[in-house]
């Protein structure tokens, strides 16, 4: 078996989530380092094309064919199937998103084969016959090192921390099918609900307009929206916006909502607490607007405009439009 396993996660259409093609990438630097195997794994009612996918990073990918998983919870049948294929006696490290289906995964998986977790990681190295393993914690206030004391355990990697790379040549899909049955309660999916977003999605996109308490109310994201559509951008927010109804949780930008990497982002009214640092702070580019020339999102942008948000945004927005094409 693999030193390394790489579990795959599988987007509402069938392709493999852009989380996995990061950790995918970072596994198998982390395995060439290690003089370590590297797989993957992708479980799935049909999950061929999410593993050739996950193949054009890893030089092996098991496709394992679930028909539960298209009615009951991803992550409860993807653990116990998982468990199945590594087996009691290994010496495994399981790598996966820390998004929220990975993190249910991992916790699922700990149960059933009383692994260790260590989460969010945001880089991971070899050395001394395991991974080590930095995570952000207290809000991004500090970074520990950490490592397992046995010899398997399971690492959700933070979002973009990695740039995915595919790798130079492709690696083979392997049908997998088990044969063992199901054990873990039935729960069943009866709706799903897909929301309205952008048209692309807000961790992947390359600027990002966000608003924060700043902004005074809805009213105040429409200028928001404004900006990001004549930049070609998305709309994100803080949490203090979302909190206040004035913008969806899924547009929710830091500890507790999503961890971006743009090529720029304009931040407007954001002071830059560091819960909300943390979610932005590896960012190309940051702009931020703000009255406050002391606020602390000052200390880390790379441009600072001291400045009312809504006049300084609507000059923007007119220099925007007055350009040709």
């Amino acid at each position: 078996m693999a030193g390394i396993y790489v579990i795959g996660e599988v987007t509402a259409d069938g392709h493999l989530a852009n989380i996995s093609a990061e950790v995918a990438t970072l596994a198998r630097n982390v395995a060439a380092e290690g003089g370590q195997g590297v797989s993957g794994i992708v479980v799935a009612a049909d999950p061929q094309a999410a593993a050739e996918e996950l193949a054009r990073y890893l030089p092996r990918v098991l496709a394992v064919t679930e028909p539960a998983a298209a009615d009951r919870p991803w992550s409860m049948v993807a653990a116990e199937r998982i468990a199945h294929i590594v087996g009691d006696d290994v010496r495994e490290f399981e790598f996966v998103g820390a998004g929220p289906d990975g993190r249910d995964l991992a916790g699922a998986l700990s149960a059933l084969t009383g692994w260790g977790v260590l989460g969010n990681a945001v880089a991971v190295t070899w050395a001394d016959g395991s991974p080590v393993v930095e995570m952000s914690v207290f809000g991004g206030k500090l970074t520990t090192t950490s490592r397992f004391r046995t010899d398997a355990g399971i690492v959700t990697v933070r979002p973009n921390v990695v740039t995915a790379q595919p790798a130079d040549t492709a690696g083979t899909v392997e049908p997998y099918v088990s044969e063992e049955p199901l054990e873990q309660p039935t729960v069943k999916v009866v709706e799903r609900i897909s929301e309205a977003s952008a048209a692309a999605p807000i961790e992947e996109a390359k600027i990002i307009v966000a608003g924060g308490r700043g902004v005074g109310g809805a009213e105040g994201f429409v200028l928001v929206e404004e900006l990001a559509a004549a930049m070609g951008g998305v709309v994100g927010a803080t949490r203090a916006a979302v909190d206040s109804g004035w913008i969806p949780y899924s547009q929710q930008i830091g500890q507790t909502g999503k961890i971006v990497k743009p090529q720029l982002y304009f931040a407007l009214g954001i002071s830059g607490a560091i819960q909300h640092k943390v979610g932005m702070q590896t960012a190309g580019t940051i702009v931020a607007v703000n009255r406050d020339p002391d606020a602390p999102i000052a200390e880390f942008a790379d441009m600072v405009v001291v400045g009312d948000l809504f006049e300084v945004g609507r000059a923007v927005l007119a220099e925007l439009r007055s350009r040709p094409g």
